[in-house]
């Protein structure tokens, strides 16, 4: 490292720390056709910043006044650069993927040296100069169209840029059946397919995104990668390696490659053996990452194994076969060629069954499809040679149910994910599934930066999505696109729009009555409130984006805000209709109505995708994938006039023991909602009366008729105060508010000051401020509490009846094999109580915990008496997130997100 800083040093005093100006400038590239598809890659980005075309060039001579040089350390074209700058081009030697760049004065000339390690670093060094230009990574794959610049320049200072985090940083494209394979089967690419004309593109994608590795699409719609022509020479060019998933051993694509009889090593393993054999000789001079391993055709457990110890048992046979096939094509050991096992569902199990895997070998652990990565390595599995890496969801096809539509992760859980693959040493390869890469663009772009740059993962994701934003939209609505892309997230955390419907898939079940309107329907109000301020902050902002970043902004924000608040408003719409008829509200036809608009925009929004960019996406969009009935329009029912009459007051959660009454807890300031309803259908005019205390309405007054379903939701103020009071004059009737005191005490995790053994983690859970035990912490049992700095939380009770606690975390899987997901509960230095969230497979309870992101265990309490109370939380296992803690009075309602909080 000393020798290093010296020669920096040295090499600093020769080179220009001003700006080097890229106007007037030929770009000189070294022959290989990567650096010509680099160069040219720069060439389009600073025409479209200036408006003028630089020329290219393969000759240091061809270049007459400004040169930007690119190429590999080694190529003759960078050395001569190098000699005529007095550029040391040592600190590349050996290394992975890094780039020199110089800048200064030669023969008369102003040049501008990118000098990679290798191909990649050399591309990684001219995506630096676009993103200096102010050059998305989405300038093509969103539309994100940047600012023009008369003189564009770069910063000239020396630089060497740091070795990637993670050695093998990539994507899968997958269940490309809606969105990517249609797309560019019909509008895209000539081969009809995903051909070499889409995956040049996704491979600049990649380069943009500075990562290095794609398992390509496999499903049945898609030809094979390698039965393409051209598919395989493009990765070559692009300097992609090429990878398959942990259902596609040895480079094959089972689903529509494999034709000889049984997919079963026990009856036809000769006809296996030569099938693989075929696709490695071919694919021996490229650049590969080969998944091992033997799985069904398409992911599915290994056929013909009659027990998971016979499945561990015959993997090992297969690893030998597969190793001395990889040996012999390639001429080396097999410890010297990168490989990688998948340990994806039913696989896991064999590994914990002690399955054998060469040292050599790259461990990959998955998610659990949603999120949640199933396990990781221990200390001792950390030390294997091959090391380890990681396979992530954003995008899922399967049981319970498919997520892939919108892109909805929240990027607080995906951070919380990276952070621990990092602390238990799994960074050598992590790979994404991306789906069909729409919309998923920025939880893409944000694992991938994470992959490339592990300091991403030291800060709040806020910050890195509004540097996002600011790439994407420009300074000046950074803050508010952030702001709204954070409220898109978390809605979704607590129920995607695919999960809408209740329902599950295989089997397929139908859609049936969402868990928000089983306290009577004010929850499902609130989040329907919520989406319309959301929708509406998303729609002013896109009014004032410019024109240029128009369709970005549709495609990055707009829409994937806009549907997923229209597939919630359809839902909930229909749910509180058939509620509130059952109520005898007047409003239930109203609600159908609009209803049916949401489903309407819905379909408009999906057609005004399809044509952006003059009908460059045509057939991207699908909104209903896989056509499950979450995304099918329903019927729409009428529903008679109930024969009540009169003005009344709905409270929020009419069927809770306080349904009648606004519960509140006084001196503390809160906002809540009552509903007045003209019944029958009457209209009538409202307003608030004399005499209000403590409270204060949004509105003085209005009217009671068809447009407004005759009913009115009002907010209310609470300032604290004592008794309350609030009446409103409704038609010739007086109608006073019922006001109570009591109610849920919502604890976010993140209320609670952090101790050694609790770390905050902003934006993750429902409350978007959970706590999590720290990843290095020993699972300990109740008697080692004494070492144990517990979260602590006081709170107040107002009555004296039965009590339950309601304690919400992330549902986490073990950190590693040797942990479960623990945390232990005291409340008033009562001796402390376990609570265990650790599923099992794929079983009901772990369902229900993914599909809410959710992990709810009750301890019931029994009767605690009025005044101040202490609760601790105490981390028994690490990594355990703790989002919130709900004290409930008996009868209470049953709120399935977050109660209102204080």
């Amino acid at each position: 490292m000393r020798r290093l800083a010296l020669i920096l040093t040295l090499t600093a005093s020769l080179v220009h720390a001003q700006p080097f100006e890229l106007h007037d400038t030929t770009i000189v590239h070294a022959g290989q056709p990567t650096m010509r598809l680099a160069a040219g890659m720069l060439a389009r980005d600073l025409e479209r910043v200036s408006g003028t075309a630089p020329a290219l060039a393969t000759r240091l001579a061809d270049c007459p006044r400004r040169c930007v040089v690119v190429g590999t350390a080694d190529s003759a074209l960078v050395q001569e650069a190098a000699r005529a700058l007095g550029a040391d081009l040592a600190p590349l030697a050996g290394q992975s993927e890094r780039y020199l760049r110089v800048a200064g004065e030669a023969d008369g000339r102003a040049l501008l040296l990118v000098a990679g390690s290798d191909r990649r670093g050399a591309v990684y060094g001219v995506v630096d100069l676009s993103r200096e230009l102010g050059v998305s990574a989405w300038e093509w794959w969103a539309d994100v169209a940047p600012a023009h610049v008369d003189r564009p320049a770069v910063d000239g200072t020396l630089r060497l840029s740091h070795a990637p985090a993670v050695a093998y940083r990539g994507i899968f494209i997958n269940d490309e059946d809606w969105g990517l394979q249609p797309w560019a089967a019909r509008t895209f690419d000539p081969a009809h397919d995903i051909g070499p004309k889409t995956y040049a593109r996704v491979f600049e994608l990649l380069w943009r995104l500075k990562a290095n590795l794609v398992w390509p699409a496999m499903h049945e719609s898609t030809r094979p990668f390698y039965t393409v022509p051209g598919n395989a020479q493009t990765a070559d060019d692009y300097a992609i390696i090429v990878g398959t998933s942990h259902a596609e051993p040895m480079m094959r694509n089972n689903v529509r490659e494999w034709k000889s009889g049984p997919f079963d090593w026990f009856r036809n393993r000769d006809r296996l053996v030569d099938y693989w054999r075929t696709r490695i000789d071919e694919v021996k001079d490229m650049e590969t990452m080969t998944s091992l391993g033997l799985r069904g055709v398409h992911d599915s457990a290994m056929e013909g194994a009659a027990s998971p110890e016979q499945a561990r048992d015959t993997l090992q046979d297969v690893f030998k076969v597969q190793r001395a096939m990889l040996g012999e094509a390639q001429g080396k050991p097999p410890a010297g060629i990168p490989q990688a096992f998948t340990m994806y569902k039913e696989v896991l199990d064999y590994w914990n069954l002690g399955l054998a895997v060469p040292d050599d070998v790259t461990l990959v652990w998955p998610d659990d499809n949603y999120g949640y990565l199933a396990q990781l390595g221990t200390d001792k599995e950390g030390r294997r040679a091959g090391g380890q890496g990681i396979y992530y969801h954003v995008s899922y096809w399967g049981r319970p149910h498919d997520y892939l539509w919108l892109g909805t992760t929240h990027p607080s859980l995906i951070r919380d994910q990276l952070e621990r693959a990092w602390a238990t040493g799994a960074r050598r390869l992590w790979v994404l599934n991306v789906g069909d890469i729409k919309p998923a663009e920025y939880l893409t772009q944000y694992f991938l930066d994470a992959a490339f740059d592990a300091d991403v993962l030291r800060q709040d994701p806020a910050r890195h999505l509004e540097a996002w934003a600011a790439t994407q939209f420009g300074r000046v609505h950074a803050a508010e696109t952030a702001a709204i892309l954070r409220e898109y997230y978390r809605l979704a955390w607590e129920r995607r729009p695919e999960f809408m419907g209740w329902s599950q898939t295989e089997p397929t079940r139908p859609v049936r009555t969402t868990a928000y309107v089983r306290t009577g329907g004010d929850e499902a109000e609130r989040r329907l409130a919520d989406y319309r301020a959301l929708t509406a902050r998303a729609e002013a902002l896109a009014a004032r984006i410019p024109a240029r970043l128009r369709d970005a902004f549709f495609e990055l924000v707009l829409y994937p805000v806009r549907s997923s608040a229209n597939l919630n408003t359809r839902i909930l719409k229909l749910d509180l209709a058939a509620e509130y008829a059952r109520q005898q509200r007047p409003s239930s036809n109203l609600y159908v109505r609009q209803a049916r608009a949401a489903h309407a925009e819905l379909v408009a929004d999906a057609a005004a995708y399809n044509g952006l960019a003059d009908g460059k996406w045509r057939g991207i969009m699908d909104i209903a994938p896989r056509r499950l009935p979450v995304f099918a329009e329903p019927v729409y029912p009428t529903w008679s006039v109930s024969s009540r009459r009169g003005c009344g007051i709905v409270y929020p959660a009419p069927f809770a023991v306080d349904g009648d009454r606004l519960v509140l807890r006084r001196g503390r300031p809160a906002t809540r909602t009552v509903t007045l309803v003209s019944y029958g259908g009457q209209d009538a005019r409202w307003s608030v009366r004399a005499g209000t205390r403590a409270v204060q309405a949004d509105l003085d007054g209005g009217m009671l008729d068809a447009a407004h379903g005759h009913e009115q939701r009002i907010v209310l103020r609470y300032d604290g105060g004592a008794d309350p009071a609030l009446s409103l004059q409704c038609g010739e009737q007086a109608v006073k508010v019922r006001f109570g005191e009591g109610g849920i005490v919502v604890l976010r995790a993140g209320s609670a000051a952090a101790t050694r053994d609790w770390t905050p983690q902003p934006g993750l859970g429902t409350s978007g401020g959970a706590m999590r035990a720290r990843l290095d912490l020993p699972s300990r049992a109740l008697a080692d509490l004494a070492a144990s700095a517990p979260l602590q939380y006081r709170f107040a009770t107002a009555g004296a009846g039965d009590m339950r606690i309601r304690l919400v975390a992330v549902p986490e899987h073990p950190l590693t094999a040797a942990n479960r997901v623990r945390f232990a509960v005291s409340l008033d230095g009562k001796a402390p109580e376990v609570v265990d969230i650790t599923t099992v497979g794929r079983s009901e309870q772990w369902k229900e915990d993914v599909l809410s992101n959710m992990a709810v265990r009750t301890w019931g309490v029994g009767r605690l008496a009025p005044g101040m109370h202490t609760l601790a939380v105490h981390a028994l296992d690490p990594g355990v997130v703790l989002d919130r803690i709900d004290v409930v009075p008996d009868g209470a309602p049953d709120d399935y997100g977050m109660p209102p909080a204080d």
